[in-house]
């Protein structure tokens, strides 16, 4: 388990990336940056040379290293590089296949880290495209979205076309914004699209049957990758009746769950505090409380990173340097593992 340069927000189910004030993913423009941004990692002066700086100096050290907790490494567990594996592959298999292209889905609870798995075959599909066709600033590899709540075929297609802001008006309908979409993606060189939230596609609805006509539409236009990720995936709807049975035909799952308290909880926590710049914290404090975090986070990634970062950027404000279980303590549990942890 190793710790990557992205960073995406992890375990949400935000579009959001982490860090760069307001960036999005479902742009081209904030995809791009989330894409080609290599954060350096602050270094951890040695006391004497933290003592030698001036005030500027010394506010400008802390200020990086508050950016940098802030967003935290993003750790490439065993589901990630198994969904990179999992795009790569369909990639090829689908780049040249004339119908019957097949999809991935990722399924599992909020805070599972489904939105940083979604996110990490894109950026390294569009890595690797760049690399092969540097002088090919046109292309557009990847296309990231997000399904609106209660979709519609309009607000489906209005997503693809805002991506890489293709001009909409309200008399623009929904075949115009398909041809459009298409035109371009075809131009660009799309080879993979990531569709975010998509249990807001219910095909229980008519809307949401008719939304998910119309990614079956975009399938069969573009010579692509098709790759869903939403909350509890089977039980939302979208696998449901004949439309259902299709997309199950064509789609392999990767679910992402809760960490257990064994080996992999501990390496990630691990990683986790490697990546910490604090000048009194002491090494093996975190995965010395590992059994603490599993029980404060109920073993979910998305609420391990906001607790450890939330607790890092506290001991660089309060000038404690240092992360133990009373800083832990103090901060607040998410709504939703509140009741899974009593202090003490």
């Amino acid at each position: 388990m190793t710790a990557t340069d992205s960073r995406a927000e992890p375990g949400t189910g935000t579009a959001g990336g982490g860090g760069g004030g307001g960036r999005q993913l479902t742009t081209l423009r904030g995809w791009r940056e989330f894409v080609t941004e290599r954060p350096s990692v602050p270094d951890l002066l040695p006391g004497t040379a933290w003592k030698a700086l001036d005030d500027e100096a010394r506010l400008d050290y802390d200020e990086a290293r508050l950016a940098h907790h802030a967003r935290l490494l993003t750790v490439a567990t065993s589901t990630i590089q198994q969904v990179i594996t999992e795009g790569r592959r369909l990639q090829y298999l689908n780049r040249h296949a004339d119908a019957g292209r097949c999809g991935l889905i990722l399924s599992g609870p909020a805070r599972t880290g489904k939105t940083t798995c979604l996110a990490q075959p894109g950026k390294t599909i569009e890595t690797m495209h760049h690399r092969r066709h540097p002088h090919a600033a046109g292309h557009i590899p990847v296309i990231y979205i997000t399904a609106p709540p209660a979709a519609t075929p309009r607000m489906i297609a209005v997503e693809f076309a805002r991506f890489p802001g293709l001009p909409l008006t309200r008399r623009s309908n929904v075949t115009d914004v398909l041809e459009s979409v298409c035109g371009v993606c075809l131009d660009a060189q799309t080879t993979l699209v990531c569709v975010d939230e998509i249990h807001n596609v219910n095909l229980g609805t008519r809307h949401g049957a008719e939304a998910s006509d119309t990614l079956k539409y975009f399938a069969e236009r573009l010579p692509v990758t098709f790759a869903y990720a939403g909350i509890s995936v089977e039980r939302a709807g979208l696998l449901s009746g004949t439309r259902g049975e299709q997309i199950a035909g064509r789609f392999s799952m990767i679910r992402t769950g809760p960490f257990g308290r064994g080996q992999q909880w501990q390496a990630l926590i691990a990683a986790l505090e490697d990546s910490l710049r604090l000048r009194r914290h002491r090494d093996g404090t975190l995965t010395g409380l590992a059994s603490y975090l599993h029980s404060r986070s109920g073993g979910m990634t998305g609420s391990l990173f906001r607790l450890v970062r939330a607790a890092a950027v506290q001991a660089v404000l309060d000038g404690t340097e240092a992360i133990t279980k009373a800083t832990l303590e103090s901060i607040p549990a998410g709504i939703a593992s509140a009741g899974d942890h009593m202090p003490g």
